[in-house]
């Protein structure tokens, strides 16, 4: 592996941890105005929220760790990365840590949006990586139903 494909790699994994470390900083900070919240009946329970999003980190480090090895990923999909990471953590800030329900619900319809977008971006270049991050815009599609079920109730 050539010099210039390790510090892509490397600089993939730095980026994705940040944005899991800093994501996780502001939802652990509204916890506990999180948990006031009415809920509805049917709720994810709280230990699989970080599983998934573990798994979804996951997927995108290995997927951006095989892509790298072997090529450049195309410009298209990393802008729409980093929009979809910058969409993950303002969503953490505005929901959780500044505790907007409304902005928070029009955030992660963005990211909703952009999440499918990027998938879609993704299966034009490598259909394995599309499918296996599929997980990531179902995911999302949840957490959006969910935040405007608390949206409604709160």
């Amino acid at each position: 592996m050539e010099k210039s494909q390790t510090k892509k790699i490397i600089i993939s994994f730095v980026v994705i941890i940040a944005v899991a470390v800093l994501g996780s900083v502001f939802v652990n900070l509204g916890m506990d105005w999180f948990n006031t919240l009415n809920k509805p009946t049917e709720w994810v329970p709280n230990i699989v929220i970080p599983i998934v999003w573990t798994v979804i980190y996951s997927a995108f480090a290995v997927i951006n760790f095989l892509w790298l090895k072997n090529e450049d990923i195309p410009y298209s999909t990393v802008i729409l990365m980093i929009i979809n990471a910058v969409l993950n953590v303002l969503w953490c800030l505005i929901f959780f840590t500044l505790k907007q329900l409304l902005i928070g619900n029009i955030v992660i319809v963005l990211n909703l949006i952009a999440g499918f977008a990027l998938i879609v971006n993704i299966l034009k270049y490598k259909k394995l990586y599309g499918f296996i991050l599929c997980i990531y815009p179902i995911w999302l599609s949840i957490a959006t139903t969910l935040n405007l079920a608390l949206w409604i109730l709160n």
